[in-house]
């Protein structure tokens, strides 16, 4: 990115909060999970969608990767402060997802849909899916992450979120308890293992925090739209999901 551009991306609310956290682990993270999807983007001259897409920081990060990119969220207010900001960005443009007719069904070489499955009511999940499948292109590629809320990793999540805390960091302020039944079912999970998720409303809006969230149960969802060519983690991939952030699943339409 050049100078200009850097300075647009760091304005993003994502980037301060996430990859220009304080704290090194936390942004250490999720530069990597940014990283780690642009390097899944192996079609050149890509047309690109980011379902999901946020505050802009991905396309912005990922421009170098593909001629066109769009982006595309439910938030209406944050896709009219991403067409402000990115402007100047040639070859990038933005909508809300529900400007997504069928006439961009089939038209995208790589959809990419990072951190959003985890916060969608069950329905919606169901509504996100079939989205991915019908706009990605014939012999295109999927990407979908979520985060690794299970085994070793929830005991290292809750404790880097606590230390968060205790720092003052404003993006982790909410505390939420599980019982000591909930969080062993969270350590022992598998991906038949549920524990009661909260549902929140903000502005307008319900989802779910990352509170109870089985990647193995979402992965079981996936493969009924999509077929999943492979599973990846990061930020230690060697791992296999043990102490690792988040899974990856890399798909293509059936």
């Amino acid at each position: 990115m050049d100078n200009d551009t850097t300075a647009v991306v760091e304005d993003g609310h994502y980037y301060r909060d996430q990859i220009g956290n304080s704290n090194k682990v936390i942004a250490w993270s999720h530069r990597s999970r940014f990283v780690k999807a642009i390097s899944l983007i192996d079609r050149d001259s890509a047309n690109l969608l980011d379902y999901g897409c946020g505050d802009g920081t991905f396309l912005a990060m990922a421009r170098e990767k593909f001629v066109t990119g769009h982006g595309a969220d439910i938030d209406a207010n944050q896709i009219e402060g991403c067409k402000e900001r990115f402007a100047d960005l040639d070859g990038v443009s933005f909508s809300v997802i529900g400007d997504l007719t069928s006439d961009y069904d089939g038209t995208f070489d790589v959809v990419t849909c990072m951190e959003t499955l985890e916060h969608c009511t069950e329905d919606i999940v169901e509504i996100v899916l079939a989205d991915l499948a019908r706009l990605a292109a014939p012999g295109g590629r999927v990407i979908v992450s979520v985060p690794i809320e299970i085994g070793p990793s929830f005991v290292l999540k809750q404790s880097i979120r606590a230390l968060a805390r205790r720092m003052g960091n404003s993006s982790y302020h909410m505390v939420e308890r599980y019982t000591p039944a909930d969080a062993a079912k969270m350590v022992f999970a598998g991906r038949n293992t549920a524990v009661e998720r909260p549902l929140y409303k903000v502005d307008g809006a319900e989802g779910y925090s990352h509170f109870g969230f089985n990647w193995r149960a979402l992965r079981e969802r996936v493969a009924h739209h999509l077929v999943i060519e492979e599973t990846q983690f990061t930020p230690v991939g060697q791992l296999r999901g043990f102490a690792s952030s988040q899974a990856w699943f890399l798909c293509r339409p059936r």
